[in-house]
């Protein structure tokens, strides 16, 4: 078993890095040109090979009886595979809103709020607080799905905007993700104690470089809210 849990380490660890990269040139790049598109593409298959090999290695981890670890891993993969599917959704059915929140929409927003309760019940009693803190992912990803099917977004590019919050969130997982657990790792290897602090660190830069990053591309590439109902009008 250790020999393939040495693989799949190393292959999400590949995985990750590509994502990482990709990420921000995706992210960097104009939105809908063919380097978008392309670079995207990538991240998306990366992904898919974090989430992947997360699945066993998590299984593995909490055989082994670090229960916390595993938590967390699998809890990363409930949030990050909703928002790649998000994103990917909402590409796929920006003519039909309708469409985007129908079918199993719903059931995912519950496995996110079911996930984080969850997640953070195990955080209370294990004192994890990066588990506890985490949770609010996952609700706030459940609760905002199940408001916008009841409430859908009044505005002629709503799937830009689901696509980026999606990406976003996406980015902001897995860069908590590698600084959290990537680079304890490395440091653990190297003999070296993370500074004080840096668990915080790790959490809160994230999030708000993900909080900037999203105000960025929502003022870029998202019409002001009275052209949107111009264009509504005269439709």
């Amino acid at each position: 078993m250790d020999s393939a849990y040495q693989i799949l380490l190393f292959v999400h660890g590949l995985s990750g890095l590509v994502a990482l990269i990709t990420f921000w040139i995706a992210a960097s790049a104009k939105k809908g040109s063919p380097l978008h598109v392309r670079v995207g593409k990538t991240y998306m298959i990366a992904m898919l090979g974090i989430i992947g090999t997360a699945v066993p290695m998590a299984v593995i981890i909490g055989m082994r009886g670090n229960s916390g670890v595993a938590t967390f891993l699998a809890y990363l993969v409930v949030i990050t595979a909703s928002s790649m599917w998000l994103g990917r959704r909402a590409i796929r059915s920006k003519r039909d809103q309708t469409a985007m929140r129908d079918g199993v929409y719903p059931a995912v927003a519950a496995l996110n709020l079911i996930a984080s309760v969850v997640v953070f019940a195990i955080g209370w009693k294990t004192s994890e607080v990066l588990l506890m803190g985490f949770s609010v992912i996952g609700l706030l990803t459940g609760g905002q799905m199940l408001i916008r099917r009841t409430r859908p977004l009044a505005m002629t590019r709503w799937w830009m905007k689901e696509h980026i919050a999606a990406m976003v969130g996406c980015g902001v997982a897995t860069h908590i993700a590698f600084l959290s657990i990537g680079i304890n790792r490395v440091i653990d290897m190297l003999g070296l104690h993370a500074p004080d602090g840096f668990d915080l660190v790790a959490w809160m830069a994230p999030l708000a470089v993900a909080t900037v990053a999203g105000l960025l591309l929502n003022r870029k590439y998202m019409p002001k809210q009275h052209a949107g109902a111009a264009v509504a009008t005269r439709s």
